[in-house]
């Protein structure tokens, strides 16, 4: 099975994202990116590959200790940047270091099972697009050209989302194919809940 595990924004968030988003389609050089779907706006906290089954309950075992540990947090999608001419990509603000220490926790319990994760570093942020080659189409007609990746990063400089609870982990399921990628949710776990000392 290709996993990956995430925290995913509520849909409203994706709608206002979704909004800011569809302007930037209508810039010069959009038309040579693959535009990720929404239903591929995760914020993937490992990217482990090829897992056999044999071992989904071992991972599963593992996040859940990850989530009893990790209490629900505040975040917002904001701003956006690019890694290279490569990926267009939107970032996320607020209680971004709940969201660091659950990835460690998660990848520490995918190292303790003796896997590897491809990140890596963590960069918590949202895949918009990328350049590059897809469906037989030659590179030389998909590459974007220098600054135009640039351009609409800063287009998405101003973005803020309305705030939300990051309140559950979740273990995904990608399948590559014909089309886009499809998901499917594997498990999800609820993060802690700790009430407040009086």
């Amino acid at each position: 099975m290709r996993l990956f595990v995430a925290v995913d924004p509520p849909a409203s968030a994706v709608q206002e994202l979704a909004d800011a988003v569809a302007p930037l389609r209508e810039l010069p050089g959009a038309d040579r990116l693959r535009w990720t779907g929404v239903e591929g706006w995760h914020l993937t906290l490992a990217f482990l590959g090829e897992v056999p089954v044999t071992q989904v309950p071992q991972l599963e075992e593992a996040f859940a200790r990850a989530a009893a540990v990790n209490g629900a947090h505040r975040l917002r999608i904001a701003g956006g940047g690019c890694f290279g001419d490569r990926v267009l990509w939107v970032g996320v603000e607020g209680e971004t270091w709940a969201l660091r220490r659950l990835a460690e926790s998660v990848r520490e319990g995918i190292g303790e099972l003796g896997l590897e994760t491809d990140e890596r570093g963590f960069h918590p942020h949202l895949t918009l697009a990328r350049a590059g080659s897809s469906h037989g189409r030659s590179r030389a007609v998909r590459r974007s050209a220098p600054g135009e990746l640039q351009g609409m990063a800063a287009a998405l400089e101003d973005f803020r989302g309305s705030e939300w609870e990051a309140g559950e982990l979740r273990l995904m399921h990608s399948t590559l194919g014909y089309g886009p990628t499809r998901y499917e949710e594997v498990r999800a776990w609820p993060l802690a809940r700790w009430e407040a000392s009086s």
